[in-house]
């Protein structure tokens, strides 16, 4: 439930003519032209922007990022409707709550002698008791958050007992000064950024994931679980600027995928290997260069998409479908070209997602597999036994290509994706519907002019370009005796 609503129902309650939130400010209920006071608290400006976005439509999301002006949007709790009236003027944001003029009850007429109104002569407006999740805790997790983007690391690690870790270039270090957490920091820190609406599953389940967003800074993923110490919550910071195809070296041929009208297209990658970012990219560029209605599946929203050329709904679960499988369905039925499936794990979901692709939609989806073979095989085996023959054909059908990518530390710092490429062609169809996957490999090898290309080659072209060291290559092949037959037929050697 958005903790505006509590207010509200406060609001509608006493007959109050607005709740008022200003910057740096406590939330207040105007009633009797007397404010009283609902929060103990002040609130910044990035906690106002947070309550406001609960209850905004998410396509007036980018609105609240935007220059000086003011934004005007309905709302409905309880039947109630709620106008709504949002100031940016500066780094003053203000907000103001009000019954909407058609949801005001008239009071009935009535010959009794009306009470008598408020005394005015009150040392200060009583507070009425509710509370708003605006913890130490809170403020402490945001300025580490910020630092963590501000330093381009990726990750930030809290376990209960031992101090915060993070990650930066792939590598995990402890962080300076950080001193160990107990169970109760961390408890502390998750409860107060974990959307209302998540808590019952962290609590049933003993783990969740949500999104948290610093509006200037960036949206992180946190995955927050318990474990034989107590309460952990791993954080992934994930950019507002959005890295283009270009940027992330994406080849033509992979680019030319998502021009596509129909059809199935993967990236896959262990954790941490930048699917999240390759696809945001192809998403992007299908928003900048087509003119169609994009539909993304997500937990828990990463990039935000605002609409260029094409219209973009983003929904995220269990927030607004209860899962994949039921948002993956429901797409059949909202007009939608372009179909992004952040995650397809669940067998029902994958197949799901083909038979989107094979009903004439564009579907992008991610999963954890780490070569193009594993893939094809857990999608085929992703349905029983007995119709594994039909999968097989409707995959040969609607597959149009599959990215598998690792990511390698970079000579001088950094790090640069190693991509497996498969492009669908007759040969590769062929294969597939006769269930010859262990024929791709050399498939990618021998194909390279249509944008193919295995694993161990784009390594090797890393090692000749002195982007990585060769026992990098050598540690990130999934096929060791040759990564080591071609580095050795280059003249290069491993280090023992």
């Amino acid at each position: 439930m958005p903790v505006l609503d509590r207010f509200l129902t406060v609001m509608f309650e006493k007959q109050a003519r607005a709740v008022l939130m200003e910057t740096d400010n406590q939330v207040f209920i105007d009633v009797g032209h007397t404010r009283h006071p609902v929060t103990k608290e002040s609130l910044p400006s990035d906690k106002i922007l947070t309550l406001i976005r609960e209850i905004m439509p998410v396509g007036m999301h980018p609105q609240l990022v935007g220059d000086d002006g003011r934004t005007t949007f309905g709302y409905v709790i309880n039947g109630n409707r709620v106008d709504i009236e949002f100031v940016r003027k500066g780094a003053l944001l203000t907000a103001e709550l009000t019954p909407a003029k058609s949801a005001t009850k008239r009071k009935p007429k009535t010959k009794k002698k009306e009470a008598p109104p408020e005394p005015a002569d009150e040392e200060s407006p009583q507070p009425i008791e509710i509370t708003v999740s605006d913890s130490q805790a809170e403020a402490n997790l945001r300025s580490l958050l910020e630092q963590l983007a501000q330093t381009r690391s990726s990750d930030l690690h809290f376990h209960a007992g031992s101090q915060a870790f993070y990650r930066k270039h792939g590598e995990l270090k402890p962080l300076a000064g950080s001193h160990p957490l107990t169970d109760s920091d961390i408890e502390q820190m998750v409860l107060a950024t974990i959307p209302p609406e998540r808590r019952a599953e962290y609590e049933q389940f003993s783990s969740v994931d949500y999104g948290y967003e610093i509006t200037g800074v960036a949206r992180f993923r946190i995955h927050a679980l318990r474990d034989l110490n107590g309460v952990s919550a791993i954080i992934r910071v994930v950019p507002h600027e959005i890295q283009t195809v270009d940027e992330l070296g994406l080849t033509p041929q992979v680019q030319k995928l998502c021009y596509l009208k129909d059809g199935l297209i993967l990236v896959t990658g262990p954790r941490g290997s930048g699917k999240s970012t390759t696809l945001g990219a192809m998403v992007d560029l299908i928003n900048r260069s087509r003119t169609d209605h994009i539909l993304t599946v997500e937990d828990p929203i990463e990039f935000v998409h605002v609409n260029k050329s094409c219209v973009v709904t983003q929904r995220e679960v269990p927030t607004h479908s209860p899962s994949f499988f039921s948002a993956v369905r429901a797409a059949l039925r909202e007009d939608a070209d372009v179909v992004f499936i952040s995650d397809m794990q669940e067998p029902a979901v994958a197949e799901a997602a083909i038979d989107l692709a094979a009903r004439g939609h564009l579907v992008l989806g991610a999963m954890h597999t780490t070569t193009v073979v594993n893939t094809v095989d857990r999608l085929i085996a992703s349905v029983p036994p007995d119709r594994q023959a039909q999968s097989r054909m409707v995959l040969s059908e609607v597959l149009r290509g599959i990215v598998c990518q690792v990511l390698l530390r970079k000579i001088g710092g950094g790090l640069v994706p190693a991509r497996e490429i498969l492009i669908t062609t007759d040969a590769v169809s062929k294969l597939i519907l006769e269930g010859k996957t262990f024929q791709l490999p050399s498939t990618l090898r021998t194909q390279r002019k249509t944008g193919m290309q295995g694993l161990n080659e784009a390594l090797i072209e890393l090692v000749e370009q002195r982007a990585i060291e060769p026992e990098e290559a050598y540690r990130r092949s999934m096929h060791k005796a040759s990564m080591e037959t071609a580095l050795e037929q280059r003249g290069i050697r491993i280090s023992p």
